[in-house]
């Protein structure tokens, strides 16, 4: 009994099911007990022989140790049946209790928090009290972590909303940055700076959202160096007065084209290749005779992915062609096929020059990407701002622009204003 009973109090199995399995147990105990002491009241009576070696006791002597030993046998018996009627009320008392507590922890649980629990019978009104009382913990722990995390989703969320607006607002004041001021130039780079930080997709070159059809919106820089040819251009020179003078050459360029409109500025991302197209809009001679006569076209570069890096891609300049001229003859010609291979314009320079790497892959990084911007920076971390478009990564198709210098359109105005 001894070794049953330790067996029952530390084995882990046969613990989970003790509140059942004991009193049956100790009916048994009890009822072996009986027999037992029975056994040992009545065999010293009915026995005639004694065990070899010792002379059997007689008449009174004899009745005297068979009732000594039965009644031992007998207390022992009867102590242990009244142990295990206490038990099994006892246990029947704590069976009661557990499910009233059970059903009162059930209660106080909340439908939208309650949650399936695997209900194990814990001996003692205590440690299944406990037991209920910490899967209760759990579930409002974890409402209240919900709760907890909630608010700083949105919070950021809102502030990248907040961020975002205010970007915009200094990209259409400034004219996509091209007459930004230097206040304004420092606010629209801090608020980058703090988007970066807020960015919510990892990897984001490798992200869905990152292909499509983009437009920039902001660049700190001037615009047509978001064009890989730029880009191409920049990784020839090497770090130090060499980039100065690219720089230079940029605004330079620029300030020497100001008569020129730029117009649309995209990029039309996919897992191969980045197309650039940079439109653009020069007055003709005719403008100083105040005809509103205007050379249109859009310079589109290709370049190839060599490698995605997850943050950024490194690209390879593949070839700049002039699409959508307006401007008759010039437009047969370009329509025919003539565009600029920068290969094989590499190839041919490789002859002349050894010191540098004339097939450069400048890596384009993109900082921030979600469904609706995009910030990316060239190697000077100079910033460009895209606002998306559409999923398609189909160039746009320029067949449509008529080849007249704008002077049909022209009629047309004017016939409508005069004749209605």
């Amino acid at each position: 009994p001894a070794s049953v009973f330790v067996y029952l109090q530390f084995d882990p199995v046969v613990r989970m099911r003790r509140a059942t399995v004991r009193p049956s147990l100790l009916a048994t105990f009890v009822l072996l007990g009986i027999c037992i002491g029975a056994t040992s009241f009545i065999l010293p009576l009915l026995t005639p022989s004694a065990p070899l070696g010792r002379e059997a006791p007689h008449g009174p002597r004899r009745l005297q140790d068979g009732a000594e030993s039965g009644s031992m046998t007998l207390t022992f018996g009867v102590v242990s049946l009244a142990v295990g009627l206490l038990q099994v009320a006892s246990s029947s008392r704590r069976l009661s209790m557990t499910s009233l507590r059970a059903v009162e922890s059930e209660d106080e649980i909340p439908a939208a928090s309650r949650a399936p629990l695997v209900e194990t019978e814990v001996p003692g009104t205590d440690e299944k009290s406990e037991a209920l009382a910490s899967a209760n913990g759990v579930l409002q722990t974890t409402s209240e972590d919900r709760e907890t995390e909630s608010p700083d989703l949105a919070g950021e969320a809102s502030e990248r909303s907040r961020l975002k607006v205010e970007l915009l607002r200094v990209a259409a004041a400034s004219s996509r940055g091209e007459r930004v001021s230097p206040a304004d130039l420092e606010t629209s780079r801090n608020l980058a700076t703090a988007l970066e930080a807020l960015n919510p997709t990892n990897n984001p070159t490798l992200a869905s959202e990152c292909v499509g059809t983009w437009e920039l919106v902001f660049a700190d820089t001037q615009l047509f160096r978001s064009s890989p040819f730029f880009m191409a251009g920049r990784a020839l020179c090497q770090e130090g007065s060499e980039a100065e003078r690219y720089d230079w050459f940029c605004d330079m360029h620029r300030a020497a084209l100001a008569f020129s409109n730029i117009g649309k500025v995209r990029q039309i991302i996919s897992s191969s290749k980045v197309v650039s197209e940079f439109e653009v809009q020069v007055g003709a001679a005719p403008v100083a005779l105040g005809y509103p006569i205007n050379i249109d076209g859009a310079i589109v570069s290709t370049a190839n992915v060599t490698t995605n890096r997850g943050d950024g891609l490194e690209l390879l300049m593949e070839s700049v062609e002039i699409k959508g001229s307006n401007v008759p003859l010039l437009r047969q010609v370009l329509d025919a096929g003539l565009l600029l291979r920068t290969g094989a314009v590499g190839s041919a320079l490789e002859s002349v020059l050894h010191d540098r790497e004339l097939f450069p892959t400048p890596l384009f990084r993109t900082t921030y990407l979600d469904s609706e911007l995009r910030i990316s920076r060239d190697q000077d971390e100079k910033l460009f701002v895209y606002s998306r478009i559409s999923d398609s990564t189909t160039a746009t198709n320029y067949e449509d622009v008529p080849s007249d210098l704008g002077v049909t359109k022209l009629l047309e105005g004017a016939v409508k204003t005069v004749f209605g």
